[in-house]
């Protein structure tokens, strides 16, 4: 469980809170917090950030994806202390400008987004690998998309928005 602390409350950082400073999706953020909590419980429970979905808890579905100093990540498996002047970009900084990224918008058109616990993840994940790889094959998609699994579907639909995304 993660506690809001006020800085000018010196009893409660005596008790292990520390102050992480960092930025998500380009804006600073500092928040008092045991170094061991996790940044996915940070970034949904304290910031508000509730497009990071929780799957498993233990690094096996990629739900909790973000992209931290431009490598994704697990959030479930980093604990805040790590990510100390670090840049994080969750699903909510994706898209700009009430203008949703390219593969955002290829989700929607082609049917890769269906319950939306995974989506988030997936989303980062094909951002990530595009920005790598502007132009993957079939096989380095499914390898860029590799930590991330879909309970709902086959996955083709998915392979296909990513495909239409970089033909974009």
């Amino acid at each position: 469980m993660i506690y809001p602390v006020h800085p000018e409350n010196p009893e409660i950082l005596s008790k292990g809170f520390k102050q992480i400073t960092f930025n998500v999706n380009n804006e600073s953020r500092t928040v008092d917090v045991f170094p061991m909590a996790r940044l996915l419980d940070v970034l949904r429970e304290q910031l508000h950030l509730t497009g990071t979905k929780e799957g498993c808890g233990e690094g096996e579905c990629g739900a909790c994806t973000v992209i931290l100093d431009g490598q994704i990540v697990n959030s479930c498996l980093v604990p805040i202390a790590q990510v100390n002047g670090s840049n994080i970009t969750t699903i909510e900084g994706v898209a700009h400008d009430d203008q949703l990224h390219t593969v955002q918008q290829a989700f929607i058109d082609h049917g890769g987004a269906q319950c939306g616990i995974c989506t988030p993840g997936m989303v980062l994940a094909a951002v990530d690998l595009l920005n790598r790889n502007p132009e993957p094959s079939e096989a380095e998609i499914r390898s860029g998309l590799a930590g991330n699994l879909c309970r709902c579907t086959g996955y083709m639909k998915i392979f296909e928005s990513v495909v239409r995304a970089y033909q974009k």
